[in-house]
């Protein structure tokens, strides 16, 4: 399933800079369900503080910012895509009442070991790449708050960013780099002079994700 601009935002915008910011959702941008639950409905939705923010931050300095989502919940029959999409519509509106936008939307909804899109797996940054070719992972960043996120980074050859606090992800994770929040972790790689460094590959079986 993908959203692009149409939904979101003016996608001409987010040229220019070092590349892509690929962005996870729950945990992210929105609050996070408890285990085993799902965002099913727009009133459900409830943005992190300075995740606003911070992706206006990055639509100013023109970056491209595309969300990468698992959203097992539809295969699970506990909602649907047409779910999903209104929940996305909100998403869009919230942002938007905060001066930022998305420039697309990407979506897994199956079960696990179902497709090669959902994360760990790369699929979702690789769809990416193909509609907007000039995606460079090289020049690109995956953040999340799952190691999903950070496998699938990986995979697709982007630098990776865990959300969490630094303190109780160390040595607990693959990613180049660990930041509290959406906002910080963008602070940090705007201002810094030099991109995250990439460490090898790491094997995308593993890892977490809704």
């Amino acid at each position: 399933m993908r959203y692009t601009a149409t939904e979101f935002g003016p996608a001409e915008n987010a040229t220019g800079g070092p590349g892509t910011f690929f962005l996870d959702r729950d945990g992210t941008v929105n609050v996070k369900p408890p285990d085993g639950q799902y965002v099913t409905s727009p009133g459900e939705l409830v943005l992190l503080p300075g995740a606003a923010e911070a992706v206006r931050r990055l639509n100013a300095a023109g970056r491209r910012v595309v969300l990468v989502t698992n959203q097992r919940g539809v295969a699970r029959g506990l909602m649907t895509r047409e779910d999903v999409a209104a929940v996305h519509r909100r998403l869009a509106e919230m942002l938007r009442a905060g001066g930022a936008f998305l420039d697309a939307c990407y979506i897994c909804p199956h079960e696990v070991g179902r497709c090669g899109c959902r994360k760990p797996l790369p699929g979702l940054l690789r769809a990416a790449a193909r509609d907007f070719p000039d995606i460079d992972p090289a020049h690109s960043v995956m953040i999340g708050d799952s190691e999903s996120d950070v496998l699938a980074g990986k995979a697709a050859g982007t630098a990776t960013v865990r959300i969490g606090r630094p303190a109780e992800n160390a040595g607990q994770t693959a990613a180049d780099l660990v930041a509290a929040d959406l906002w910080t972790a963008v602070d940090l790689l705007l201002t810094s002079r030099r991109r995250p460094r990439r460490r090898g590959p790491a094997d995308p079986r593993r890892g977490d994700g809704v």
